[in-house]
């Protein structure tokens, strides 16, 4: 791996409230993690005297000719290199003071080791933006620019002792100090002196001037400029003014004084300056003169930056089912680490468990963690969390701006108690004293990272901190992974008891070598078989379109489900219509030669995407974000004949317009949701009732609870199921049945139409009957006789160049180096099923061995050495993704 021979203790990593206490007092040294890409190893540098470095703190190091971040990893009484001690170079200042526990710092190793990632990698993931940073090295003329040819005082008035200080005044003697430097020294000062501020980095001198640094030596000796550090511009704590109360009012003032004061008391005594100026229609130089007068005090506080959900009233603990009432009591009588699945249909209330699972560990002090795949879930399911926890509860996930991340980040570490929801990133959200860790939807892609490295997901990485922190994780789904099932259940476990417990199987957690077996995992199934209140689960139509256009319907809406939303006008009713795909149509090609208009940088055909009437037609493709106008001709034969093929949500909302104009409608993609706040207020416009329909994508399948929702379409289900994957029908199992279930979670029964052309299919069958059991036993016979996961385990080699010849030979040179081995399968090499995506040509080798065995898998330093400068190699390790 990147650090050869290196353990690390835990007893070197610093916890919050620990110092590092030594006899030491000189030559001592720290090993350091540099953030400098393409630097994976541990460097050793001297420890100043005056810095009191912990490990686990972020410092500023000279790395080469520059100043860069690093992570303290631990400290050293003798350095474990063979330079000689006076050659290593000094750590320059302390950046940050990190916060690293040693259950937190094993789990940043696991995920290194088992993806084959730098560590500093990974603590990029889990930091917040911004707080690794590099520092720049800077020199500036000293007292400033006016100093011209005067100055040799230093930035606060202090003359500059020593050689400097001699030699300046000597200079000063002179009628022309200029004339005593050198040429490379003279380059410099005017170069300064010709800047404004007369300050330049130290790099840009260097550019500018052949030997700059001898220069800089040399006016640095004579005090006329000075060196400093500048710090990283990492994302800082916001400051606001604060007034204070702090005397009586008194008649000695005027009456607009006495005003001011008697507002501040009515406010406690305390408000943000630009509220009390606000209220009172005052300006700044009337508190000036209040704070002179000894009436005020006005001081700069943080205003922590936070993801701000809507006024909400209270809400207590619901009634439990029976069902939920036992899973319930499971939950709670855990002690220490142990892996749940929660599998409960669509609508069966798995929230409600959570809430009351977490209630009680807030009142015992502990910290609760809740992942959900995808921010479009964080509005309804926050909604729900605050409502019961108040302003314990907060949100964590890329879509906040960096100032919010970092203060959520810091709330975090204060270690009181709170329960903290997010994607993905937020299963590094460092908690201190965690109790329980939540997967929603665990079963969902969304939860995998394919891109940048570390290629982690976020329920592997779950359940190693839940072990780390010897505390329960509940997988909460109604449709689970087949990796969850066979682990918790065993292979070709069939009982559907509730509440029984699989049998204790091997655990795979990662160490030095792939795999190292765990076998203390403590497993539950819990199983919740029935809506609330007994509500049905919604019937499910299955409409072949082969015979609807037989008997002549051309329309891209069965009459089935024209007459449903028909009489979903008629009642006043709500409905969601789900399109595999947004744009307006998946491709456009010529009528009359047969040309698809392609994307220049990717081998996949443009979507049309309608943005208003009277506007240009816009071509987009979804993988590069190309975009140009739709031409009137087609480019290879010059007919006019170019006809849309295909349908995404915007020409689904286009038909519907046409066929239902007073149908109301409100389109929910990943077009319509970028803005941030976007997804709350679509929701919530349809929830008001402003919409009949709501008419999406994949985000229309996670876990909304919309109980006014009584028909849900599926306009085709095709595109789900022919794809050229091993999880295609696992994937379409999943999302059918998941927006199946957005359906009759109200008063009101629900129903279900869905549309294919192969109404013979495994999955459709299993969809119509909500019959997760006979699906996942015919799918699992399937993968075992493959060897594919559960049953076997894949790492999935990802090359990609600019070069296309280049790329194709390195994928060969490193197949065959790899087919040496006898312990694991090589497929490939084979190029992707999109070749070029931005203009990068890439290719894929698939390693397929046993999850039992402990193969002795590659040197993966030596194959990342086969690939040149221009070839990126990603390794993703139990990919979900191998399209």
């Amino acid at each position: 791996m990147y650090i050869n021979n290196v353990k690390l203790s835990p007893l070197l990593v610093a916890q919050a409230s620990e110092s590092y206490q030594s006899g030491i007092t000189v030559n001592r040294w720290v090993e350091v993690l540099v953030d400098c890409p393409g630097s994976t190893g541990l460097f050793t540098y001297r420890l100043p005297a005056q810095l009191e470095i912990k490990p686990g703190d972020i410092l500023s190091v000279p790395f080469g000719a520059q100043q860069l971040g690093a992570i303290a990893i631990r400290l050293l009484a003798q350095p474990n290199v063979d330079l000689p001690p006076e050659k290593i170079r000094e750590v320059e200042d302390i950046v940050s003071v990190g916060f690293f526990p040693s259950a937190y710092w094993e789990l940043l190793n696991r995920v290194a080791a088992y993806y084959y990632t730098p560590l500093i990698q990974v603590i990029r993931v889990a930091l917040p933006p911004g707080l690794l940073g590099r520092s720049q090295r800077r020199i500036r003329l000293v007292g400033g620019r006016e100093a011209g040819g005067r100055g040799t005082r230093g930035p606060h008035g202090v003359g500059i002792g020593g050689e400097g200080a001699g030699g300046s005044s000597y200079l000063l003697a002179s009628s022309d100090p200029l004339a005593f430097l050198t040429p490379t020294a003279r380059q410099v000062w005017e170069l300064l002196q010709a800047q404004p501020a007369g300050d330049y980095s130290f790099v840009y001198l260097q550019q500018k001037v052949k030997s700059a640094y001898r220069g800089i030596r040399e006016l640095l000796r004579f005090g006329l400029v000075e060196s400093y550090l500048e710090p990283p511009r990492l994302t800082r704590p916001k400051l606001q003014k604060a007034v204070t109360l702090t005397g009586t009012i008194d008649h000695e003032l005027t009456t607009r004084q006495r005003e001011i004061l008697e507002v501040l008391r009515r406010h406690n005594g305390e408000l943000w300056q630009n509220e009390l100026l606000q209220i009172c229609n005052a300006s700044s130089s009337i508190l000036k003169t209040l704070t002179q007068k000894g009436y005020i005090v006005i001081e700069e506080r943080e205003v922590l930056r936070t993801e701000q959900g809507p006024a909400l009233a209270g809400d207590g603990a619901k009634s439990l089912t029976i069902a939920q009432a036992s899973a319930l009591e499971t939950i709670q009588t855990l002690d220490g680490f142990a892996e749940v699945l929660l599998h409960g249909v669509t609508g069966s209330g798995k929230t409600e468990v959570y809430l009351q699972a977490i209630a009680p560990l807030l009142n015992q002090g502990k910290s609760a963690l809740v992942l959900v795949p995808e921010i479009g879930l964080t509005p309804q399911l926050t909604d729900r969390f605050r409502a019961r926890f108040g302003n314990k509860v907060s949100v964590y996930h890329s879509a906040l701006s960096d100032g919010e991340r970092y203060d959520t980040w810091r709330q975090m570490l204060t270690g009181e108690p709170q329960v903290v929801i997010g994607t993905r990133s937020a299963v590094f959200a460092p908690l201190p004293n965690l109790g329980l860790i939540i997967l929603d939807e665990e079963h969902d892609s969304s939860f995998k990272q394919d891109s940048p490295i570390p290629t982690y997901h976020a329920r592997t990485v779950a359940q190693w901190r839940a072990e780390l922190e010897n505390c329960p994780l509940v997988l909460g789904s109604a449709t689970p992974s087949l990796e969850s099932w066979v682990r918790v259940r065993g292979q070709g476990a069939g009982g559907r008891g509730q509440g029984s417990r699989g049998a204790g199987r091997e655990f795979i957690t990662p160490h030095s070598s792939l795999l190292t077996p765990n076998s203390s995992l403590n497993t539950h199934y819990l199983s919740l078989p029935e809506r609330i209140n007994s509500r049905p689960l919604p019937p499910v139509e299955i409409v072949d379109m082969r015979q609807e256009l037989q008997q002549g319907n051309r329309s891209i809406f069965s009459r089935s489900l024209q007459e449903a939303l028909q009489e979903l006008q008629e009642r006043k009713q709500q409905g969601i219509l789900f399109i595999h795909r947004r744009g307006h149509s998946t491709f456009v090609s010529c009528r009359s030669c047969g040309y698809v208009l392609e994307c220049p940088h990717c081998d996949v055909s443009l979507a049309y995407h309608h943005s208003e009437e009277k506007a240009p037609e816009l071509l987009r493709c979804h993988y590069c974000n190309y975009a140009r106008s739709h031409p009137k001709f087609c480019p290879d034969c010059s007919s006019p004949y170019l006809k849309f093929f295909g349908s995404g949500t915007q020409r689904v909302t286009q038909e519907l317009a046409r066929q239902f104009p007073e149908l109301r409608l409100i389109r929910f993609d990943s077009d319509t949701t970028r803005n941030k706040g976007s997804h709350r207020t679509l929701l919530t416009q349809f929830a008001n009732g402003e919409a009949d329909l709501l008419v999406g994508t994949q985000m229309l399948t996670k876990g909304l609870d919309l109980p006014q929702v009584t028909l849900v379409g599926v306009v085709a289900a095709d595109g789900l199921l022919n794809l050229s994957d091993y999880r295609a029908s696992e994937r379409a199992f999943q999302t059918l049945t998941q927006v199946a279930g957005r359906a009759g979670r109200g008063d009101d029964p629900g129903r279900v139409i869905v549309q294919t052309y192969t109404t013979e299919h495994q999955v459709i069958a299993a969809v119509r009957s909500h019959d997760y059991h006979s699906f996942s036993q015919a799918e699992l016979e399937q993968r075992q006789a493959l060897n594919y996961p559960p049953y076997g385990r894949l790492i999935l080699l990802r090359l990609s160049s600019l070069d296309p010849i280049q790329v194709q030979n390195t994928a060969q040179i490193i197949a065959t180096t790899l087919s040496t081995e006898e312990e694991f399968e090589i497929l490939g090499p084979a190029p992707a099923s999109i070749l070029r995506v931005a203009n990068r040509y890439r290719w894929q080798i698939l390693i397929k061995f046993a999850p039992d065995a402990l193969p002795q898998l590659p040197d993966w330093e030596e194959v990342r050495s086969l690939c040149p400068l221009s070839v990126s190699l990603t390794i993703d390790v139990d990919p979900l993704n191998i399209m």
